[in-house]
Order: structure tokens, then C-alpha cells, then sequence
């Protein structure tokens, strides 16, 4: 974070300073909403959450090196007392951005992919210079600026992930750190019963092109019909990303080795060079191809790509984690969400990666799917009933459309039990995909496998 006064904080935020602030005291960062992170310098916002409230943790903060904290009531520490801590974190950020000119800002937002594809473009980017990016899904109200708030005057590019729960939220966030290149990577099922459909999920997702200014740049995908829309949505110069013949940058002579990673030309309108993913799964593709179009747009050679995405590791957890046990079961732990689209995609995946051996699945019903969800979850159950699996586990108490698809698995109330059935069936060299909704919890599942306690 740039270093700023306490006044001047106030000032950006509108808040007041309490009688133990001194307005000459400087925030060097990073600003915090968990105590426990605070070193000296920062600024902790008081979040009431539903669990805790951070207003009970501030003199905690400032002895532990807090310059303030940012608060709604009053505190027994030195406080800017705010009408809004969210609000303020908002307006706290576009106040820093915009004293970075040096700075280029890059949003990315999907139904799916957002996240890793993040994590590749910061890494390319950072080869051209300091670069900021949230860890994980960092991505909404609050996590979007407190990732905006870790830019200084030597950050170069700002990578940032947009989410969207409805309408009106991803503009909201491009407001506070005005995005030059965006990136739409898809439109799919993930939060449908929010929006009402897809067309609705497109409008909100293209609101990261409306943001863009007449000389930004839209990185759209050219496979997906519902994205290529977008280009009309935008005053800024569109390039195309994609495995269509059309794209800009695109995939060619691509295939897919025995571990599910893919390998394939780059074709860019300057020249093509071979990549081999790291990552697994043919879903990686579109992501490290959006993520190359961007750095592309941003002046790195192509050369300088391909090697950074033949390079890459994932860096967010539960994400097409694939790991081999000792005995040589093969676990795929790709439990950090869900929706019918990634689903497919995982048990593509399976396939490639548990071809010739026994195969299990342990999963659960998706959620935020609206009136669609019992049509929705009952195919999830035939595709996993359909994929020649050992046995498809399925997790929680509202598994009945899931399990009408798949008659034969097996239902479990939670993640423990999943654990326990799972390593009864266990053999050596066997392959386990674990994938489900947030809230199931299901990266337990993976992690005692691994670490066998199924306790």
C-alpha cells in the first residue's frame, strides 16, 4: 500500500478520527480484516461477520502493531470511525489506484476458470514487472479491494478476479480499480438460480467490457456464443481467444497426455511456440489461453509465454489437485466448487486420468440453481452413473435428485462418512475424483484419503 496519514485516510473515507488517532500516524500496509494478520503499519477494518466481530478485537490490533483501525463504533484504540467499513474499504482503494498511473489493471471474470486463470496471468505477467494478484478466489466486496490495497508506487500490473452474485456487482467492483484490458472467459451454470438464466449470467458478466475505456482492451472467447456477444457491448478494441480457427490466439494440434495435461501449439498473430500444461484437465486450455491473450496484449513475447505456461503450477488449493498416494491411488481434488458445467469437465478428466483403472466418485448436490436445480442435479447423477465408475459416493441430506440419477450410489450424510466408505474400497492404483459444492465440504474427503485419517 501507498504510505498514507491518518487524515488523510479519513479524509478519503469520510470517517472521523477518535480522540486516540494522530493524524500524522501512517498506514504502510497492509490493510487487514483479520487481527491475527496485523503487523506494524497496518490498518485493521472492523468486520461484524456472523461469527465474530472485529470491533471486539481492536485494542488486540493496535498492540500488535495496528497504525488503526477502520470501525463503525468506538473503539479502545485509535480508530477512523466510518458510516460503512465496505464502503470505505471501496472508496480507500480507488483512491490508491488512482495515484498509480504506472499501474495497469486487468480483470478476469467467468462462470468458471476465473481463478486459475488469474493465477497464470499474474505469473506472466510478472515477468514484465511487479505485479499484485489476490490469493484464491479473493474476488468480492471485500476482497476485491483489499487486493487493490496491496499495490504500492512499484506495482506494474494489478490481476484481478471479478465475481458476480447478480447484476450490478461486477460494475460495482470495476469502479473501484477502472480495469484497461478485461477478460471474459465463459458463461455458464454456476449461481443460475440467482440470476434466473443465462443470458442474465451474461449480462453481468459483460459488465467488466462495458467498464473498459475506448483504448482498453477486450479478451473474449471466441468459442463461446454468449461471450462473442460481448464485442458489442464495448468501445474497446476486442482480441479473441479460443481453439476456433478465428481467434487471435488460439490452440492448435492439441492433445492430452495419460495424467489429463494438455500439450499444444500457441498461434499468435506474431508467431507460435509449444506449450505443456502443468495443469490437468482439457478445461486448462481455455484458461491458459485467455490467460496468454492478455499477456499478449500486455507486450510479452510469445516465446516468453509459452514458457511461462509450460512452468506453471496451481497456486489456489482444491483445484484439479491430483496426487498420487504411495500405493498409487491417484486422488483428484478439485472440491473447492461446482456447478453442471465444471462437473462435466472433472469427469472428463477422471476418465483420462483413471483410463484402464478402477474408478471412484465422491460428490454432492450443487446448489444456487434455482427452479433448474432437481432437473440439474438429477443429470448430475446419470453422468455420474453413466461413467463406468466402482462406486459414485454421493454426500448430504439433499442428494434425492442426485441419487434419482444414479441409483446405485451410495449415500452418505457428510464428509467423514464419504471418507470412511471410501478408503473401505480402496485399492491400489485405483483413481478418486472429489468434487461438490463449497459448502459440502468435500476437500475433507480428499485430505483424509491422502492423509489416511477417515476418522
Amino acid at each position: 500500500m501507498i504510505p498514507l496519514p491518518l487524515a488523510r485516510v479519513a479524509e478519503i473515507t469520510s470517517g472521523a478520527l477518535n480522540g486516540l488517532a494522530d493524524p500524522a500516524a501512517v498506514v504502510r500496509g497492509p490493510v487487514v480484516i483479520d487481527s491475527r494478520a496485523v503487523v506494524p503499519g497496518s490498518l485493521f477494518v472492523a468486520i461484524k461477520g456472523e461469527r465474530a466481530d472485529g470491533h471486539d478485537f481492536a485494542r488486540q490490533a493496535h498492540e500488535a502493531g495496528a497504525v488503526a483501525v477502520l470501525a463503525t463504533r468506538p473503539v479502545d484504540a485509535p480508530a477512523v470511525i466510518v458510516g460503512d467499513p465496505q464502503t470505505a474499504l471501496a472508496a480507500l482503494a480507488h483512491a490508491v489506484v488512482t495515484e498509480l498511473p504506472g499501474a495497469t489493471v486487468v480483470g478476469v471474470t467467468g462462470s468458471a476458470g476465473k481463478t486459475t486463470t488469474k493465477d497464470l496471468l499474474a505469473g506472466l505477467a510478472a515477468r514484465m514487472g511487479p505485479t499484485v494478484a489476490p490469493v484464491g478466489s479473493y474476488n468480492n466486496e471485500i476482497g476485491h479491494p483489499l487486493t487493490v490495497l496491496k499495490a504500492d508506487e512499484g506495482t506494474r500490473f494489478l490481476v484481478l478476479e471479478l465475481s458476480a452474485r447478480n447484476i450490478g456487482h461486477i460494475a460495482y467492483l470495476a469502479e473501484i480499480a477502472p480495469p484497461r484490458i478485461g477478460v471474459v472467459l465463459n458463461v455458464g451454470t454456476a449461481h443460475l438460480g440467482v440470476f434466473g438464466g443465462k443470458e442474465a449470467i451474461a449480462r453481468a458478466k459483460g459488465e467488466l467490457v462495458e467498464a473498459l475505456p475506448a483504448d482498453g482492451t477486450a479478451v473474449l472467447n471466441a468459442d463461446d456464443p454468449l461471450v462473442g456477444e460481448m464485442a458489442g457491448r464495448t468501445k474497446a478494441r476486442v482480441t479473441w481467444f479460443g481453439r476456433s480457427a478465428r481467434a487471435h490466439v488460439r490452440a492448435e494440434d492439441e492433445t492430452i497426455d495419460a495424467a489429463g495435461r494438455a500439450s499444444f501449439t500457441l498461434r499468435t498473430p506474431s508467431g507460435a511456440a509449444p506449450v505443456r500444461l502443468r495443469l490437468h484437465g482439457a478445461h486448462a486450455v481455455e484458461n491458459a489461453l485467455a490467460a496468454a491473450a492478455a499477456a499478449y496484449e500486455l507486450g510479452l513475447p510469445v516465446a516468453a509465454i509459452a514458457e511461462e505456461l509450460s512452468t506453471a503450477e496451481p497456486r489456489s488449493r482444491w483445484r484439479m489437485e491430483v496426487t498420487d498416494r504411495p500405493d498409487g491411488v491417484t486422488v483428484i481434488n478439485d472440491a473447492y466448487n461446482a456447478n453442471p458445467d465444471s462437473m462435466r469437465a472433472a469427469f472428463g478428466s477422471l476418465g483420462v486420468i483413471g483410463a484402464g483403472r478402477r474408478r471412484f466418485a465422491v460428490i454432492a448436490a450443487l446448489r444456487e440453481l434455482g427452479e433448474d436445480a432437481p432437473a440439474l442435479n438429477e443429470a448430475l447423477g446419470r453422468l455420474a452413473a453413466g461413467a463406468g465408475l466402482e462406486a459414485v459416493i454421493v454426500v448430504g441430506e439433499d442428494a434425492g435428485p442426485v441419487l434419482r440419477g444414479a441409483p446405485g450410489a451410495i449415500h452418505v450424510p457428510d464428509a467423514a462418512a464419504a471418507a470412511r466408505e471410501l478408503s473401505d474400497r480402496l485399492a491400489p492404483g485405483d483413481a478418486v475424483l472429489v468434487k461438490g459444492p463449497r459448502a459440502a465440504g468435500l476437500e475433507r474427503v480428499a485430505e483424509a484419503i491422502l492423509g489416511g485419517d477417515t476418522r
